[in-house]
């Protein structure tokens, strides 16, 4: 990916035209987030959300993981110093403001798997939109194996995603799902070859940035309420949404394509 790197840390940022890739940059803690790390996450996801010219999102992990959820030697430091709960709060705070830029940003979001995904790791994958592994990923729920509750959304993705009697298999047994599994069962969409992870995610954040973008973020939202809302509710905010694009470009674009026997140009590059 080409662009220029962001400022040095626990998260590296690179731009490749409309695609931005943000990448959790602690390899040698299989890219466990502690509180500063969770945080430079969020602000880079929040960066990225608000960059009108960023119309596709790549989150990945640097080495072998993409991230094995909160960093324990942070955890071990607070238990010595007895700040344990004040701990959890910050971290478990920064990671649901990470997960709500992924679930609210106006843009699809692509998951990059290297390797595990682990408790609040799983959480940030399962936020996103579009999920690629490679084959030798693992989702892993960890917070039964420290006696820990689940957070940053797992058990709101779990069970929408699985059904309540495969969200408590999961849970209660700490399942290590491998790749293959985990694309059986609808955790991810795509599994591919460790060599072609990358090319791959960055293809596929290429296609959803040459989309129209604008819907795909009012999909993102629709298919978010759809779990809370009525089919009234429902119904009236289709309605709304369809109505917006109506007064953005993109759908114009659309039916003209379409009149004409081409492809759509939702986006015009500089």
């Amino acid at each position: 990916m080409t662009g220029g790197a962001g400022t040095p840390g626990p998260v590296a940022v690179r731009r490749d035209g409309p695609v931005k890739e943000i990448t959790i940059h602690r390899p040698e803690r299989l890219n466990a987030l502690d509180v500063p790390s969770f945080r430079a996450v969020r602000e880079a996801l929040q960066t990225a959300a608000l960059d009108a010219e960023v119309r596709a999102v790549v989150l990945t992990g640097s080495g072998e993981a993409f991230c094995a959820g909160g960093d324990l030697e942070s955890m071990e430091r607070a238990r010595l110093s007895g700040d344990l709960p004040t701990l959890f709060h910050e971290l478990t705070g920064e990671q649901e403001l990470s997960v709500r830029e992924i679930l609210t940003m106006p843009k699809p979001v692509v998951a990059a798997l290297p390797g595990v995904a682990a408790g609040g790791g799983l959480s940030l994958a399962l936020a996103a939109d579009w999920r690629i592994a490679s084959e030798s990923a693992r989702l892993v729920p960890a917070f039964p194996g420290l006696g820990a509750v689940p957070d940053g959304g797992l058990t709101y993705f779990l069970p929408h995603y699985l059904g309540i009697g495969l969200a408590q298999e999961v849970l209660f047994t700490n399942a290590r799902i491998p790749a293959a599994r985990a694309r059986e069962l609808g955790l991810l969409h795509e599994v591919v070859p460790a060599a072609e992870l990358g090319p791959r995610s960055l293809a596929r954040a290429r296609e959803l940035a040459g989309g129209p973008t604008f819907a795909y973020g009012w999909m993102k939202r629709l298919m978010l309420s759809a779990f809370s809302e009525s089919l009234e509710g429902q119904l009236a905010l289709e309605r709304r949404g369809a109505v917006e694009a109506a007064r953005r470009s993109e759908l114009p674009e659309g039916i003209q394509a379409f009149r004409e026997k081409r492809k759509p140009e939702f986006h015009r590059p500089k």
